[in-house]
């Protein structure tokens, strides 16, 4: 029977509702599970848009690592905390200029090493470097240290993430998909021992349009103008996912989805958003 490693992955955390809902969720979760790890995509924790350092050192306080993507930029006080702070990461293949990195290693309670990945794709966003190429250039150095590797793949395109899952099936334990904050029902281990999922969801308030008020978010669909979007605080989900790995090999052993919901929530904290 090989060493398994359980590692928890949730998705995008939505402004303080999110936050919320990782302080009242997760707890029961971490007691049923009983992850070695637990990594949260941080990249919408304040006020649905970006992250600071209050809110991440709140997340650290629940998590592990924290993930990002195409808005962990919208801070900018945030920029210094990314090259000071080793447990958050922003996408790997953004120009190697920018603060922060896109990797790092982390040491589970019993001593084994986990490696995190975390790239962003390019159909439908940002013309940065090619994912598929800086993962290349990068996992001969990951896997020279630890042969368990879990990316987070920012990604719009389902095409493009599992492009990419294929693209690193047997080198990489699991390829999670983040971004569109809509949990896919494709959670699968791949020929080469990989796990994957298109899109692990998000945490933050249930009846919304991706976590946003509902309201405003129909409001720019119906005028085509900008609108000021704010989380949702109407219910509240938690969605997840929890991978088993040879922690020897890295092959994954095991995937399935986890979510909690309270769609009428009526025990909202004041806070911000």
């Amino acid at each position: 029977m090989p060493d398994r490693l359980r590692i928890l992955f949730l998705g995008d955390v939505i402004g303080h509702p999110g936050r919320q809902a990782l302080r009242r969720f997760l707890p029961g979760l971490v007691e049923r599970l009983s992850p070695d790890l637990v990594i949260a995509n941080g990249e919408n924790a304040a006020g649905g848009s970006g992250i600071t350092e209050d809110v991440a050192r709140d997340l650290f306080r629940q998590v592990q690592i924290l993930t990002s993507g195409n808005h962990i930029w919208d801070k900018k006080e945030s920029l210094a905390y990314l090259d000071a702070e080793p447990r958050l990461l922003r996408p790997a293949n953004y120009p190697p200029s920018n603060p922060g990195r896109g990797f790092g290693f982390f040491e589970s309670p019993a001593g084994w090493t986990v490696a995190v990945l975390n790239l962003q794709g390019r159909v439908f966003m940002e013309p940065i470097d090619c994912p598929f190429r800086a993962a290349d250039a990068l996992l001969e150095k990951i896997r020279a240290r630890t042969p368990v590797i879990i990316v987070d793949f920012h990604a719009e395109a389902t095409s493009e993430k599992q492009a990419l899952g294929w693209h690193l099936d047997g080198r990489v334990s699991a390829v999670i998909g983040t971004h569109t904050h809509v949990a896919t029902a494709d959670a699968k281990i791949l020929p080469g021992g990989t796990a994957y999922l298109s899109d692990v969801g998000m945490v933050g308030g249930y009846h919304s349009v991706i976590g946003i008020r509902h309201d405003q978010a129909l409001a720019r669909f119906l005028s085509g103008r900008p609108v000021r979007f704010e989380p949702a605080k109407d219910g509240l989900i938690l969605s997840g996912v929890l991978v088993e790995v040879d922690s020897a090999t890295g092959r994954a052993l095991s995937i399935r989805r986890e979510e909690v919901v309270a769609p009428q929530d009526g025990s909202h904290e004041a806070g911000d958003a």
